[in-house]
């Protein structure tokens, strides 16, 4: 979850600027973006996206190995998969 927290605020830095009210604040959700600068604040986005991307990696063997040794001294399955969620990313295919 800490991934997410990061790519939210790269995402809410690009944003920032472009806070309609006087303060810069994004608390009403109102954005001004020139249309000229749309373009640029894209890239940013994707690019702030992207990198986040390829810090992550896919696990290797020996850290499947030690989570799910771990794992399997927890009382319930639920506390298992907790487990499994908080060391890796776990997505349907």
């Amino acid at each position: 979850m800490r991934s997410d927290r990061s790519i939210t605020e790269r995402i809410l830095n690009v944003l920032r600027p472009y806070a309609s009210n006087w303060s810069g604040t994004l608390g009403r959700g109102d954005l001004v973006i020139p249309q000229r600068e749309i373009p640029r604040v894209i890239h940013e986005i994707v690019d702030a996206l992207h990198e986040e991307s390829t810090t992550r990696k896919e696990a290797g063997d020996r850290e499947i190995f030690e989570v799910l040794m771990s794992a399997r001294r927890s009382a319930s399955v639920q506390d298992q998969a907790d487990l499994l969620r908080q060391h890796f990313l776990i997505l349907l295919r």
